[in-house]
C-alpha cells in the first residue's frame, strides 16, 4: 500500500489510492476539487467449489511412530466472468505419505468472486492471479486444516504462499514455452 491515505473498508480491499486536483472550467472561480480515482478489489463472494478428503488408514495413523512425508501443490487461475467481475480460483492438494502408503489426501478448490477497478488492463491479470489468492488464502487454509484435524491428525498449517514469486515463475514458463521450437 502506499501512502497513509489508504484505507479498509469492510468487503472492499483498496489496494492504493491517487488524487490529482483538477482545474475548475471557470477560470474566475478556479475551485480545485479533488477526484479520486481509486484501484481496489472489492470481494463479492467466497465458496468452495470442490473440497475432498480421502483417509485411506483411518485409525491407523494412532500406531505411526514418525510423521508423514506431505507434498504439497498449489494452483491459481482465474477467469472473466461478466464486465467488470473475475472468479479467483485457488486449488490445494497436500498428500501425506507414510513408507509408500498414502496416509490422507486433501484437495481444495476454493475461489472468489471479485471487481477490480481502477487499474490499467495490463494489470487486471496480476492483480487478478496474485492479490485475489491472497485474500482467499487465509480461509482455504483454515479450511484444510480443519479437515485434517477432523481426520483424525494434527491440523496442516500452510505456510503462506508468495502468490507474486508463483505468478512470474508462471509468466516464465509460459515465455520459455512460447520461444521453444515443437516438436
Amino acid at each position: 500500500m502506499v501512502g497513509g491515505a489508504n484505507k479498509l473498508v469492510p468487503g472492499r480491499h483498496i489496494l492504493s489510492e491517487k488524487t490529482q486536483p483538477v482545474a475548475d472550467a471557470d477560470q474566475s472561480t478556479r475551485t480545485t476539487a479533488q477526484t479520486t480515482q481509486r484501484r481496489r478489489i472489492i470481494s463479492h463472494s467466497q465458496y468452495i467449489k470442490d473440497l475432498s478428503f480421502e483417509n485411506p488408514g483411518a485409525g491407523e495413523q494412532f500406531t505411526a511412530e514418525k510423521p508423514p512425508k506431505i507434498d504439497i501443490a498449489v494452483n491459481v487461475t482465474g477467469r472473466t466472468m461478466a464486465e467488470n467481475q473475475q472468479e479467483a480460483e485457488l486449488s490445494i492438494t497436500a498428500k501425506a505419505v507414510l513408507d509408500e502408503k498414502p496416509v490422507f489426501v486433501v484437495e481444495l478448490t476454493y475461489s472468489g468472486r471479485f471487481s477490480i477497478t481502477g487499474l490499467p488492463a495490463e494489470q487486471i491479470e496480476p492483480a487478478l492471479l496474485i492479490e485475489c489468492p491472497r485474500l482467499l488464502f487465509p480461509f482455504a487454509r483454515r479450511i484444510i486444516a480443519d479437515c485434517c484435524r477432523d481426520g483424525g491428525y494434527p491440523p496442516l498449517m500452510l505456510e503462506p504462499i508468495d502468490f507474486a514469486q508463483m505468478y512470474m515463475n508462471k509468466k516464465r514458463e509460459q515465455s520459455a514455452s512460447a520461444g521453444s521450437p515443437q516438436k
